[in-house]
C-alpha cells in the first residue's frame, strides 16, 4: 500500500487540502465550502454540459423538458 499523502485544491476556495482521513470533507477544506458547492448545484448555478439527454428526446414527455 502506498502511504504517500498528497494535497488537492478545494474546489470552492482553492485552499490546499490533505487527501487523508484527517480531512473528512475532502476534496473540500471545510463543511462550509462543501455546503456552498452543494447549494450551487441545487440552485442550478452549476451543471454538467450536455447536448441532449435521453429524457429530453422522449416525445411522450411534456414540452417543458424538450424546450430547453
Amino acid at each position: 500500500m502506498n502511504d504517500e499523502i498528497f494535497s488537492v485544491e478545494c474546489p470552492h476556495c482553492k485552499k490546499s487540502v490533505e487527501w487523508s482521513e484527517k480531512s473528512p470533507y475532502r476534496p473540500f477544506c471545510s463543511k462550509r465550502c462543501q455546503m456552498i458547492d452543494l447549494g450551487e448545484w441545487a440552485s442550478e448555478e452549476k451543471a454538467i454540459p450536455c447536448e441532449t439527454a435521453d429524457f429530453a428526446m422522449n416525445p411522450e414527455l411534456s414540452e417543458e423538458w424538450t424546450k430547453h
